[in-house]
Formats: structure tokens, sequence, C-alpha cells
């Protein structure tokens, strides 16, 4: 669930998105579910010469099994939020298995 909440505070901000097939596609982030696939606007191929036939395709949906990184843009992230929910999830995680 972190990288989920993670993610939806990065909705309409660009970010890069590598695939396990070496292709790199840069876009504006419009959605996220909680699978983490997500949906990219107004894509950039990285990389066009080697994929010609992707050149005319503006809108992506992307499964989280092909992705192999997500690049967050820097000053989008909000580091002390991320830190409070890492630690929360930390403890939820070591209260279960105290169980």
């Amino acid at each position: 669930m972190l990288f989920f909440s993670l993610l939806k505070t990065l909705v309409n901000h660009e970010v890069a998105v590598g695939l396990k097939d070496d292709l790199s596609i840069r876009g504006t982030l419009k959605s996220v579910d909680q699978f983490l696939n997500i949906k990219l606007d107004d894509i950039m191929v990285l990389g066009e010469g080697k994929y010609p036939h992707l050149a005319a395709v503006r809108n992506v949906f992307i499964r989280e099994s092909v992705m192999r990184y997500v690049h967050l843009p820097l000053g989008a992230v909000d580091t002390a939020l991320l830190e409070d929910a890492m630690r929360r999830e930390a403890s939820n995680a070591a209260a279960a298995k105290g169980r």
C-alpha cells in the first residue's frame, strides 16, 4: 500500500517508466490502481528510433508486471510524509508479528 499511496500523490506529475524489455517511456501520470498499474498521457518514448511504431502513441496503460522502475520527480515527493508512512508500516508489521 505504501507505493500505491506514493504514486497516488504524483498524479499529474511527469514520470519516467522503464520496462523489462528495455523500453523507457516518459509521460504525465494520470492514474494508478491498487495493483500498481499506471496510465500515462502525453508520452514520449526514449530512444524512439528503436521503436518507430510508437511515435504516434500518446497514451499508454502499463501493467505493473512489465515495469522495471518508475523514476519519480524529486521535487514532487514529500519525503517527510513518506518516512512517516514507512515508520507506521514497519510498526504495524512488527505488531502483527508479535501476535
